[in-house]
């Protein structure tokens, strides 16, 4: 393999681990990581938690130091690619420079969804997925301005949470056009909560808030919703969710199911080519069903298994999908997917303190859990998850003062 070259399309989460784990699996030819940004690989999940408020630098929020890169011989290259060619083995970017390819690698993760309303063209609007988006939504929230969030997702929640954080009296409102924030993915007590704490900090959380149009000059003004009532803002982000980037692959003819679709070693359609991350779909058979991740520790799974296929060994693995966010003193830590259950068990009351959890079973088997500052419920709930244990909810009982939130 001294002679081959492997090429990492995407410098993410998934791209930067595929380069070091290619490296330790004995990969000794050429590795080359591609991404779209001047910065080395940076973690994503801090921009809209820690970094959006301020508690940390760039530098301390990156992958890996920039030494690693070179002591491991791996290339960043801060490029644009066009274009796959298979047949000639190799790839063409934007400068029309191509480069060939032994192995390649798609990494190129997810796009935020475009807000597809009048006016979300107008200054002012703003989405958040890199570290330049946070610099611009910080310049842009100055002292006493008027901020609306489009979306109660996650992103939506985390980014209201980080704004509060920065101390600058910021009026902020959460617009989610559902009946509840976090609808998609959760039951409706771990919504609940989430509202109570966000409106206990200040935050405007409105539901059932469709928004028909944004309004302004040449910069937004306001927020105009479906019931005709005006919401006056000075700075607009939306945080409706992510689309997989996968139109390389698309016009590279490889298989696609909301995602580039991988089998259980990270394999494409295409032998030569694997993918993880984000763009990545894979089916789970625990579950049933076929899905992409969109977590760190989805992407970093699958992208070792993607570095051993890529050095010709057959590794597979089965771990659970597990995901966390943080906003203000409240950790979620969540184990398993939340989907298909027929019952729903509570730990704790949602309605008082910040400190609880939510299980979801199907048939009496335990398929996911919401775990809100109680770290060993999330610890324990994997394993019961994992190990297709009974659910026995006096395990989950809780006594004496809450537990500290953990780490993710």
């Amino acid at each position: 393999m001294t002679s081959q070259r492997a090429l990492i399309i995407g410098a993410s989460h998934a791209g930067a681990q595929l380069a070091a784990s290619l490296r330790q699996e004995g990969w000794s030819g050429e590795v080359v990581l591609i991404g779209e940004e001047s910065a080395a690989p940076y973690q994503r999940p801090p921009l809209s938690k820690s970094y959006l408020a301020g508690k940390c630098s760039l530098d301390e929020i990156t992958i890996r130091s920039s030494d690693f890169y070179s002591k491991q011989r791996i290339q960043l290259l801060d490029a644009h690619v066009e274009a796959i060619n298979r047949s000639a083995g190799n790839i063409v970017m934007s400068t029309g420079e191509t480069l060939t390819y032994d192995k390649l690698a798609l990494c190129t993760g997810a796009r935020p969804r475009q807000f597809r309303v009048p006016g979300a063209e107008l200054a002012g609007v703003h989405y958040l997925r890199t570290a330049a988006d946070v610099e611009i939504i910080r310049t842009s929230a100055t002292p006493g301005r008027r901020v609306a969030i489009v979306g109660g997702g996650y992103i939506g929640l985390e980014t209201a949470a980080s704004l509060r954080a920065l101390d600058l009296d910021l009026e902020v409102t959460v617009l989610e056009a559902t009946t509840r924030v976090l609808e998609r993915v959760t039951a409706p007590a771990v919504s609940t909560f989430f509202e109570r704490i966000h409106r206990e900090e200040g935050i405007d959380i409105r539901t059932g808030a469709k928004v028909a149009a944004l309004v302004g000059d040449d910069c937004v003004r306001e927020v105009t919703l479906s019931t005709g009532e005006s919401i006056p803002t000075d700075l607009v982000i939306v945080g409706i969710g992510v689309e997989p980037r996968t139109e390389l692959a698309e016009a590279a003819g490889l298989t696609l199911n909301d995602g580039v679709v991988i089998d259980e070693h990270a394999r494409t359609s295409d032998p030569a080519i694997v993918a993880a991350g984000d763009c990545a779909s894979k089916y789970i058979s625990r579950y049933g069903r076929r899905v992409r991740l969109e977590s760190v520790p989805g992407a970093t799974d699958q992208a070792k298994l993607a570095a051993a296929t890529l050095c010709g060994k057959s590794k597979s693995a089965v771990s659970l999908p597990w995901f966390w966010s943080d906003q203000y003193d409240v950790k979620l830590q969540i184990a398993g997917l939340s989907c298909g259950y027929d019952q729903v068990v509570l730990s704790g009351d949602p309605t008082v303190g910040r400190s609880f959890s939510c299980f979801y079973l199907r048939g009496g088997e335990l398929l996911a859990a919401d775990c809100i500052n109680r770290p060993r419920d999330f610890m324990l709930s994997k394993q019961v998850i994992t190990q297709q244990r009974p659910f026995v909810q006096t395990d989950f009982i809780h006594t004496g003062s809450p537990e500290s939130s953990g780490d993710g």
